[in-house]
């Protein structure tokens, strides 16, 4: 059984910083590609940041670039999104999750077969 495991959410001032961690269990974490996503009251779940499963390509929406860094650990089966100058309009629920990496884009939430159940981050003003 596949588990992905959110958790370093939390309240925070803008322009302060959160790490979220993901630890997985139940698949061969090194095969897969992982995906940060958040998903705002009233609005779509969207893509925030993805990574390879070799670590060697990362990939971020415009707007955290600069801002978020994602890392993995394989050994630990974890991945993590550092998160530094965050603003209200980070507010939102995150989410991690988990793909087959086949080469193809990362940014398209169905084509990842695995989520975590989220972790809340709140940005206040």
């Amino acid at each position: 059984q596949v588990q992905l495991v959110e958790s370093g959410g939390g309240l925070v001032q803008a322009g302060g910083s959160l790490t979220l961690s993901c630890a997985a269990s139940g698949l061969t974490f090194s095969s897969y590609a992982m995906g940060w996503f958040r998903q705002a009251p009233g609005r779509e779940r969207e893509f925030v940041a993805a990574i390879r499963r070799s670590a060697g390509f990362i990939y971020y929406k415009v707007s955290v670039k600069g801002r978020f860094t994602i890392t993995r650990d394989n050994a630990k089966s974890t991945v993590y999104l550092q998160m530094n100058s965050l603003k209200p309009e980070d507010t939102a629920i995150y989410y991690c999750a988990a793909r087959t990496d086949d080469g193809s884009v990362l940014s398209r939430s169905p084509l990842y077969e695995y989520w975590g159940q989220g972790t809340q981050v709140t940005v206040s003003s």
